[in-house]
């Protein structure tokens, strides 16, 4: 060493050494406060305000005015152009020029009309390089356009990041200037900090730790901060620490640059457009000076809108794809909704998903990309591997507020047997930043130790982009491969799926879905885009199969592929994960349902006629009796109706079985208090099951609407608190075997939860949940702390509890949380969170749900088709009165759905039909149509052929076999 020994006390030789690199503390005489050198004024900035995000062109014909440093811009959501003019001093020659930007807006540089660099103070991207190092050739006076957006890069949520935002923000320029920049000053810089966090990483415990901090007091002793002349001897002291190489035990980590961007969040789909410019430009700049850096990057949509707004930038991204440094992950359109989308939605991510990524970059994802997604359907294997992929990563469990998850590698089972090869980063994080803090975590936190010995890192700046740095570049580059470090390199998901895969043979396996044990009040919160998001997947299923039978009945017909390959997308769209669940702000919601709205404005155009009246077999009897109590039967179910709406009584006239609980009431509307810890839209926690308060107070008493026939109805009124109301109508429709319960709303409340309860008269340890393409079961006690994080769970249009021969099914028409505990069947109904949307669920909400006793099993007693029925009503269509009846196709199997009927992508002429085993059996079914079918064949989800898979065509169908809860896709070619 170069100094005589002194104690070497590990306290203040630690803080001594953070002092020497702080950015606060003796910036005058440490290391940091080097990092510049000169600097020089521009020489004018000027700018112009609009309320609009317009294109570059446009923005470079305005009239700027002058502006200084200091001033403010805004309101929220407006952008601020910059016209910066500058001079760089003929001095600075041989030396790096920066223009060194800081602002709370985030921004993005434009040169020569093109984008070129991202400015985001909370992404640490603060500087746009001019020069590296500045020659006579090169341009000394330039003028440059600073894009300002009038929002931070999480938004501008008032006192909190999730609060809403605050609409009159006002937003800065703290600096714009020239500077040198000394980059051998932040080499030493990022030596002094990754060997720092190796001694505070590393513990006491750790002789290595102990050779770091004595390594880093001795460059502290060696560093001159105003004589550059002594950096290389403190370098070169470093390097000898870190060029300690590791043993070829060591845990390998396998570093992937990201930039997970929420397409809407806390901030509207507009702004993400110009998120994306700003952050994926910025790679592309890394990418020129880095030519191992690796960029993976999720999401079509946010391609196909870089590709419409940025066409420069996307040839560059095309490029660097092919060069294997940028690469496309993921295969959907966006990062969707694990839960609540339908399986024919998720069919169609991958679809428009993978499909634009072989168009734009000649490839198809080979791994399935949803690290921030609230939980993950059962049906998600088989669908990835009908799709052509085979591997998936997320890390999103880590946040489980009761149960840590027992893996980070492991094989995922789904509902049909299918599984895939799943990797939780074990850093918990899809935003890391090269730390030291980063790479110890993911080597401590591995679960499956002597199981998997790779593990993936994702670094880079998320959520509100901003992606990496060179910075964090350097800091992995600089501990590859050091002793008492798990072994870095830079690496792509095929290359760590790939090592994973081949030590495989000790992997456990998980089998079901991945419940995140977080975030179940999104399940319910933002009621209109649910009911929008239901209302929108069964119009599109309409109108594809209208057009495809158009198709046949009439060959002239133009099947709308274009328009609805565009409403899909917009339905895709608004799937995505802060979107559907409703964890967003207002602007987002309004932009949800417009394309809702949108949808039903488009294609809704089918037409309608009247039909005949036809007098039912067994007509409904409405009677009044004396104490208000209305009685209604149908022939199948008899039910009485207390005056304030609850159901006395629900009895399955064909077993003399009365399904509502000794004492208890059906048709119960509760209350609770909802205030979670933090995420309020998100959350809602075990303990508000404390707070039950049923709604009592009459405003209208029962009274009939219907008096019978076809249909007898009654309907009420209740005052849930003195905002808000309930008007129901109860509908019992002749020889329909459920009731139906038609919905309205006025909600004003504040921090309350609204649920619907039915006490049935059935035992079970588990009830039934519909999920994509299927259903599963979960369990309606709490022995376990996995049993109790289940208080409040999803599911799609039914759910069931039923004991041997007995049941009581749950339908409705656009909600999707559920409760069922011991014998207590619940329905959320509404939430009214306050963030990030004050006026969250606020006015009149409508929706429909159905109570359906039955007998023998829900699958024999056809609670799948009724749920169906409920969904899907009849659409009627005009035709003459001498018109033959016809159908289209048929199935012999009760089990099996028919779901999709489409034209194939790019292949007039060829039908898709898609169908699944629905009741979890081994099956054989055939498939009756009209249709003059020539050919059929067997395709993945891709609507690939598969060419040893032809299925014969007979005049008595296509006849399938089936396994549990398979998905079948067929081609019918014509």
């Amino acid at each position: 060493m170069y100094h005589l020994p002194v104690l070497k006390n590990r306290r203040t030789l630690l803080e001594r050494a953070e002092k020497f690199i702080s950015d606060i503390y003796f910036t005058d005489c440490n290391l940091r406060g080097r990092l510049y050198g000169d600097s020089c004024p521009l020489e004018s900035l000027a700018c112009f305000l609009t309320p609009k995000r317009i294109t570059f062109a446009e923005a470079s014909k305005q009239i700027f005015d002058p502006c200084k440093v200091g001033d403010t811009f805004g309101p929220t959501w407006w952008t601020c152009w910059f016209k910066v003019t500058l001079k760089i001093p003929e001095s600075w020659r041989g030396k790096a020029v920066h223009l060194l930007w800081e602002s709370d807006g985030e921004a993005m540089v434009w040169r020569d009309e093109q984008p070129v660099q991202g400015l985001t103070k909370e992404g640490e991207k603060t500087s746009y390089i001019l020069s590296e190092c500045l020659q006579d050739e090169e341009p000394h006076s330039l003028t440059l356009y600073v894009e300002m957006a009038c929002n931070g890069l999480f938004g501008a949520g008032q006192g909190s990041q999730i609060a809403p935002p605050d609409p009159n923000r006002k937003f800065s320029v703290q600096k714009a200037e020239l500077v040198v920049f000394n980059g051998d000053v932040r080499e030493l810089l990022t030596d002094f900090e990754m060997l720092v966090d190796i001694v505070k990483e590393l513990g006491e415990e750790e002789q290595r730790g102990y050779q770091a901090l004595f390594t880093v007091n001795e460059m502290v002793n060696l560093c001159d901060p105003s004589d550059p002349s002594s950096f290389a001897k403190v370098h070169s002291l470093a390097g000898t620490f870190f060029n300690q190489r590791n043993g070829e035990s060591q845990h390998t980590v396998h570093a992937m640059g990201h930039c997970h961007i929420d397409s809407a969040w806390l901030w509207p789909y507009e702004e993400t457009i110009r998120k994306c410019g700003r952050s994926w430009v910025t790679v592309i700049r890394l990418m020129e000076k880095n030519p191992e850096f690796v960029f993976t990057c999720s999401q079509a949509q946010q391609f196909q809108w870089v590709k419409s707004w940025y066409p420069g930038l996307f040839s560059s991204i095309q490029h660097y794809v092919k060069k294997g440094q940028f690469i496309p992950v993921g295969g959907t359109w966006v990062e969707m909704d694990g839960n609540l989308p339908s399986g024919e939605s998720m069919v169609r991510q991958f679809l428009e998903g993978q499909r634009f990524f072989n168009k734009e970059f000649g490839r198809y994802c080979k791994e399935f990309w949803l690290p921030d997604t609230f939980g993950y359907s059962a049906q998600l294997p088989q669908i990835m591997q009908g799709c052509g992929i085979s591997n998936f990563l997320t890390q999103k469990l880590s946040w489980n507020l009761v149960n840590t998850f027992p893996h980070n590698t492991f094989f995922w089972e789904g509902l049909d047997g299918s599984t895939v090869l799943t990797h939780f980063p074990p850093g918990n994080s899809y935003e890391m930043k090269g730390k030291v803090e980063d790479l110890v975590k993911t080597l401590k936190n591995n679960k499956d130790k002597g199981r998997a010995n790779h593990s993936a890192a994702l670094f880079g700046f998320g959520d509100g982009g901003g992606g990496p740095t060179q910075l964090m570049l350097d800091r992995l580059r600089l501990v590859q491969d050091t002793n008492g470090l798990p072994k870095v390199q830079m690496s792509t998901p095929d290359e760590l799926f790939t090592r994973l895969q081949a030590d495989s043979a000790l992997l456990c396996t998980w089998t079901g879905e991945l419940f995140l044990e977080l975030h179940n009040g999104t399940y319910t919160t933002q009621a209109q885009i649910k009911r929008g998001n239901r209302q929108c997947e069964t119009l599109l299923h309409d109108i594809e199969i209208a057009s495809s039978l158009a198709l046949y009945r009439n060959n002239t017909f133009p099947y709308p592929a274009e328009k609805l390959q565009e409403l899909w997308r917009l339905l895709l769209l608004n799937q995505f994960h802060d979107v559907i669940p409703g964890s967003c702000i207002e602007m987002v919601v309004e932009d949800a349902l417009k394309y809702y709205e949108g949808e039903f404005l488009q294609a809704s155009s089918i037409g309608v006629s009247p039909v005949k009246d036809t007098p039912p077999v067994t007509p409904v009897s409405v009677t009044v009796q004396a104490d208000g109590t209305v009685v209604m039967e149908n022939g199948l179910l008899k039910t009485a109706i207390n005056r304030e709406g609850t159901l006395a009584s629900l009895c399955l006239i064909s077993a003399n079985r009365e399904s509502i609980s000794d004492g208890c009431l059906g048709n119960q509307f509760v209350m609770f208090d909802d205030v979670p810890l933090y995420w309020d839209a998100w959350d809602v926690m075990d303990y508000h099951l404390q707070t039950r308060k049923p709604v009592a107070e009459v405003v209208q008493p029962v009274h009939v609407v219907s008096p019978g026939g076809l249909r007898g109805s009654v309907s009420f009124t209740l005052r849930i608190s003195d905002k808000s109301t309930i008007t129901q109508e109860i509908i019992m429709d002749a020889m329909c075997p459920y009731i139906k319960f038609s919905t309205e709303v006025q909600w004003a409340d504040s921090h309350k939860f609204l649920k619907v309860e039915f006490p049935v008269r059935v035992r079970s340890p588990n009830a039934t949940y519909e999920i994509q393409f299927g259903h599963l079961q979960r369990p309606t006690h709490r022995n376990t702390s996995w049993d109790w994080a289940k208080f409040e769970v999803w599911g799609h249009k039914w759910a069931d509890l039923s004991e041997h021969n007995f049941g009581v099914s749950l339908l409705n028409d656009c909600k999707y949380g559920y409760s069922v505990h011991k014998n207590t069947m619940t329905l959320s109904l509404l939430r009214a969170p306050k963030a990030p949307d004050a006026t969250a669920d606020m006015g009149i909400h409508h929706f429909t749900y159905a109570i359906m006793p039955h007998t023998r099993s829900f699958q024999e007693a056809s609670v799948i088709q009724c749920a169906y029925n409920l969904n899907f009503p009849l659409r009627l269509i005009q035709c003459s009165p001498d018109t033959v009846p016809w159908s289209a196709f048929s199935v012999t199997s009760q089990a099996v759905v028919l779901e999709t009927i489409k034209q194939a992508e790019d292949r007039g002429g060829v039908l898709v039909v898609r169908l699944y085993e629905s009741h979890g059996s081994s099956v054989t079914a055939t498939l009756r149509t009209a249709l003059p079918v020539r050919e059929a064949w067997v395709c993945d989800l891709l609507e690939k052929q598969d060419p040893n898979q032809p299925v014969p065509v007979t005049s008595e169908g296509i006849t399938l076999d089936f396994n549990p809860f398979q998905i079948v896709s067929l081609l019918l070619i014509m």
